[in-house]
Parts: C-alpha cells; sequence; structure tokens
C-alpha cells in the first residue's frame, strides 16, 4: 500500500487572543516558555474574558485526543532513542513523567478542571476555542475547515499551530506530529482488467488538475509530483517547520496493541487521577503493563 495523504496535530493558537494577552508565538519554544505563558493567561482569565487551554474533555468524543495522540509524545520519544521501528513486546515509560507534566498542565490552566472533565465533549472543547474562549486548543489539521467555517468564522491569519512541548531535552527543535493511517491499495487477485482500471484512475487522481485539485482540498499535502498545495494553513505550518529543520513527530502509536482496549485503559486511569480519585502509578500501569498484556494476548 502507499500512504496518500498526510495529517499533522499539535497545539492549535489563537494568536489574536495570545497577543491581547500580551505574549507572543515567538515567545513560546519549550514547555517551560509554554507553561509560563499558559500560566499567566490562566492566572488573569477573569480579567481577560478568556483561558488558556480549551477543556481536556475524556468524554469517549474528545479522550482519543490524549489517550492517542497526546500519548503518542512518551511512545515517540521512548523509540526514538531505542531505535524502535516495529511494533514492541513491551514499553518502558521512560517518558511519562513528560506525559504527566503537560497533562497537568492541560487540565489546571482552564476553565473546566478536575472531575467536570470526565464529562466533557470534544464539540465543547472545540467551542471553547472557537468562540474565543480559550488560546490553546489540542488538535489537528482536520480542525480547520470547522474552525473557519461558518460555525466560528475564524480568521485563518490569527490560527497557528505549534508542537506538543512536554519538557524533553532538545525539543526546541521538534515540528509537529505528523503522519498517517491513509493508504491505497489494489488487490492483486482481482481482475486484470480491474487492476489496470483502478491503476488508470489512481494516475488521474494524482496528475489530472481535477483529480490534484480535490486532493488538496479534501485530504491535504500529498506525496505526488503534481501535487497542489493546500490552503489549511497547519500544513504550512508544519512545512515550516521541517524547513527550519526541525524533526517531525511521528506516529509512534500505530504500534499500539489492542488499541481500542489499551486507549480505554489509559482513559480510565487519567479519568480517576484528574477527578482525585487515583494516582499516577496507575496511568504509568495502563500504560505499561496494559501494553504488555494487551500485545501478549494478540500473540497467545
Amino acid at each position: 500500500s502507499i500512504g496518500y495523504c498526510y495529517e499533522c496535530y499539535g497545539i492549535i493558537v489563537n494568536k489574536a487572543l495570545l497577543e491581547q494577552a500580551g505574549h507572543s508565538i515567538d515567545e513560546i519554544k519549550d514547555f517551560e516558555s509554554l507553561k509560563a505563558v499558559a500560566d499567566d493567561i490562566h492566572a488573569r482569565a477573569g480579567e481577560l474574558g478568556f483561558d488558556a487551554f480549551s477543556s481536556a474533555g475524556l468524554d469517549s468524543s474528545s479522550s482519543w485526543r490524549f489517550s492517542g495522540h497526546l500519548a503518542n509524545m512518551p511512545l515517540y520519544y521512548e523509540f526514538r532513542d531505542d531505535g524502535i521501528t516495529a511494533q514492541p513486546e513491551t514499553i518502558k515509560g521512560t517518558y511519562l513523567d513528560n506525559f504527566k507534566m503537560i497533562w497537568d498542565l492541560y487540565t489546571t490552566d482552564s476553565a473546566t478542571t478536575g472531575a467536570d472533565l470526565l464529562t466533557s465533549t470534544g464539540d465543547a472543547s472545540e467551542a471553547e476555542f472557537g468562540e474565543g474562549k480559550a488560546v490553546f486548543f489540542q488538535n489537528g489539521s482536520w480542525e480547520y475547515a470547522s474552525l473557519i467555517g461558518e460555525k466560528f468564522n475564524m480568521d485563518p491569519a490569527n490560527l497557528q499551530m505549534i508542537p506538543i512541548y512536554c519538557g524533553v531535552e532538545g525539543e526546541t527543535d521538534a515540528g509537529l506530529c505528523s503522519g498517517t493511517e491513509n493508504c491505497w491499495a489494489v488487490n492483486c487477485e482481482a481482475d486484470e482488467e480491474d487492476i489496470q482500471a483502478t491503476l488508470d484512475f489512481m494516475k488521474w487522481v494524482v496528475t489530472s488538475d481535477e483529480g490534484t485539485t480535490m486532493l488538496a482540498e479534501e485530504f491535504g499535502p500529498c506525496p505526488f509530483k503534481s501535487a497542489k498545495t493546500p490552503e489549511n494553513v497547519f500544513f504550512a505550518d508544519a512545512a515550516n517547520l521541517t524547513n527550519e529543520g526541525k524533526y517531525v513527530v511521528t506516529w509512534a502509536f500505530n504500534f499500539t496493541p489492542a488499541v481500542d482496549d489499551w486507549r480505554a485503559g489509559v482513559v480510565d486511569a487519567l479519568g480517576q487521577y484528574t477527578a482525585g480519585a487515583g494516582d499516577w502509578d496507575a496511568v504509568v500501569s495502563a500504560f505499561v503493563d496494559g501494553w504488555a498484556t494487551l500485545y501478549a494476548n494478540e500473540h497467545a
């Protein structure tokens, strides 16, 4: 199979609100500087009329942002350090303290905290950001159309995506989290006529004006010579960081065993910790022990 487009995610920033709070994107280069800005905004939320982060809801409509996308951060750095390029039987949780740092920031410097996050939804978080009630919103390139569309009418010039910083050494050189789960494949057991028709169609899609326009508008950047540049500013942010020599944070979560079960365990432990009914050790266990158990079950 071949990947035909990629997506990116990170922390989406409302630059207009950030500047209204007396800060700029240029200040934020790592976790320490992100926390300093977010702490200041949160401390003055009543005066400013908006808070730092939109709600980090753990309702099923939102929790995937953290059990999948945020969880990618400790997985990516551990796999990078250990040279892991295929699904491992076990993980060590080397960077789970860093995961805790960014999670605590999300859930402290926000209008919604504690047990209220257990039922907070993805729509609520999006609305808080889209309606100008929060400066920061962890999400991906797929959010662009909704944010600039009729629902929120945000100005693309006021939107920028920055890396997810979590206190890892050297993270000032990090780019956005970029990857894909979108691939094309041709069934080799199909009739030759159907195989050729499929290949002809695929070639048309990636070379014709109509096809490349559709790909850019509907899917984003594509790895083909005739690909058009999408209007989505988040892809431009990803490209700019890469062109500056920043490293791409690849999608390590694609290696997760029994992904739905593993994420459910992480969300449960994270919810108890966030609501004050459990400790961080349970989150570590959900990550590390949960991975080993589910991998073993899949390979029994």
